[in-house]
C-alpha cells in the first residue's frame, strides 16, 4: 500500500491551497481517509477525514470552515482544500487510510489509521 501526499509549499496568510493524496495497493473506496498534520515540536494532530464515499466529513475545529476534505474514488485520490490560511497552519500534512469498518470518522486517533502516506510540507508566511 503506498500513499502519495502531494500539493504543499509556500503560501501567504489568507492565501489558498490543495493538497492530494494518491493511494494505489488497496481497494480505495474500503477505506476512510483523513488528513494530519504534524508542526515542529508538536504531536501529529487530526485535521479532517471523509468516510468511504464521501458521503460523511469530520473536521478538528481548527478546520472547521475553512478546510474541504473530498475524495475521487475513480483516481484513488483525496484532497484537502485549505482556504484563509493562517501561519499556525504550517506543518507537514499527512494523509492515511483506515478500513471503513474499523472505526468512525470522528475517532481521530492516528492509532486507529492502518496507512500513511509520507507528508507534504505546507508553510504559511505572515
Amino acid at each position: 500500500v503506498q500513499l502519495q501526499a502531494s500539493g504543499g509549499g509556500l503560501v501567504q496568510a489568507g492565501g489558498s491551497l490543495r493538497l492530494s493524496c494518491a493511494g494505489s495497493g488497496l481497494t480505495f473506496s474500503n477505506y476512510a481517509m483523513a488528513w494530519f498534520r504534524q508542526a515542529p515540536g508538536k504531536e501529529r494532530e487530526f485535521v479532517a477525514a471523509i468516510n468511504w464515499n464521501g458521503g460523511s466529513t469530520y473536521y478538528a475545529d481548527s478546520a472547521k470552515g475553512r478546510f474541504t476534505v473530498s475524495r475521487d474514488n475513480a483516481k484513488n485520490t483525496v484532497y484537502l482544500q485549505m482556504n484563509t490560511l493562517k501561519p499556525e497552519d504550517t506543518a507537514v500534512y499527512y494523509c492515511a487510510a483506515k478500513y471503513y469498518s474499523r472505526s468512525s470518522i470522528s475517532s481521530t486517533s492516528v492509532t486507529n489509521y492502518d496507512y500513511w502516506g509520507q507528508g507534504t510540507e505546507l508553510t504559511v508566511s505572515s
